[in-house]
């Protein structure tokens, strides 16, 4: 294995993390990000700043202004962008995607359909394979502009591909990138119902909105992490499970409870712990704007909600929170979010849908 020609799109936590973090394993990184004049003070100061376990120091991926130069020549395309700005990507994407490319989005809300069978609706016919797994790979924050916060790495990411015939390839391209940490499942549904975003940030948000509401800042992973909000959470977590069976695939599950109790779920060494003990997620949240509530809610939510009604699953604990949360912000989050009818699913049959995620668009 030698170094990729690698591409990061989006300017977030997870971009930060992944144009550093890529960088120092010494693959060819060219980032690129919206507002390409947030990169100024990367520029100013020679670089982005890293801070982790290991020290300070400086990462140097290269910065691109335009989409088309960053995503030319790159084999691996690394998107951790929230879900609802998977759409929008698509279509910036659609000039520049050649065959062959590989596009992981790190969680993906199954944007792994939604991105593919988008780029087809505009006309893109390169052969590209999408994949997507269960979380970001980093526990990140941006302290400032120009620098980025890792507090722990993931250390298994189930990984999925569509088409899944071409998994082995895409999977181990992958890997390179994240050595150690990818662990392959069915297909790219069975990663994206390996989401933890849906799971764990809808009862934290939605459970603390009076805090929330009322302090200038709130950890909604320490105080706001109460045993009835975990009771909650391993009742939503037991309907993915339960959805998972219903559409025949197999453990490992990756319950969430394995995140709070031991070390062997995505994030391993008591991730939790660390989490809480470096303090950087006692911050200021709006309820209706924040991205747990506009991701992990809105799409998340709604897409495994929707997806067990379409398998004839139960999931009073999705749709209850759905409820709550619409009626919180005075929305219709069902309506706006990521569904199985917003994403064709429910024009096929099951040997339909297998057949599409083995073969892909």
């Amino acid at each position: 294995m030698g170094a990729r020609r690698i591409c990061v799109l989006g300017g977030g936590n997870g971009a930060h993390a992944a144009a550093a973090d890529l960088e120092e394993r010494g693959h060819d990184v060219a980032w690129w990000r919206r507002d390409g004049a947030a990169f100024d003070a990367i520029r100013a100061q020679g670089g982005l700043r890293v801070v982790d376990h290991r020290g300070e120091r400086v990462a140097r991926p290269r910065l691109e202004a335009e989409i088309g130069a960053a995503v030319e020549g790159a084999e691996l395309i690394v998107a951790p962008l929230p879900a609802f700005a998977q759409a929008d990507l698509a279509d910036a994407l659609a000039p520049h995607l050649r065959d062959g490319q590989v596009v992981f989005l790190p969680p993906g809300t199954f944007g792994s359909w939604l991105m593919p069978r988008r780029l087809r609706a505009l006309g893109c016919e390169a052969q590209v394979t999408f994949a997507e797994t269960g979380t970001l790979p980093w526990l990140c924050r941006k302290p400032a502009e120009g620098a980025i916060r890792i507090t722990t790495r993931a250390s298994r990411l189930p990984t999925g591909a569509l088409p899944a015939s071409r998994s082995a390839e895409a999977l181990g391209l992958i890997a390179e990138a994240f050595p150690g940490a990818i662990e392959p499942v069915e297909d790219a549904l069975s990663a994206a119902l390996m989401n933890a975003g849906p799971i764990i940030h809808p009862p934290l948000i939605l459970m603390n909105a009076g805090p929330i509401e009322h302090f200038d800042a709130w950890d909604i992973h320490a105080e706001g992490t109460q045993p009835s909000i975990r009771r909650v959470h391993d009742a939503l977590d037991a309907e993915r499970i339960a959805l998972r069976e219903a559409l025949g695939y197999g453990p490992p599950h990756f319950p969430l409870r394995d995140h709070y109790e031991t070390s062997d779920w995505m994030y391993g060494n008591l991730a939790h712990d660390r989490l809480v003990a470096s303090k950087d997620w006692h911050e200021a949240l709006d309820l209706s704007a924040h991205r747990y509530m506009r991701e992990d809610v809105v799409e998340g939510l709604s897409f495994l909600a929707s997806l067990a009604a379409w398998t004839g699953a139960p999931a009073p604990v999705a749709a209850g929170l759905l409820a709550i949360g619409g009626a919180a912000c005075g929305r219709d989050l069902p309506a706006e979010g990521r569904s199985a009818a917003s994403l064709g699913l429910e024009a096929l049959d099951r040997e339909g849908l297998s057949q599409r995620l083995r073969d892909g668009f």
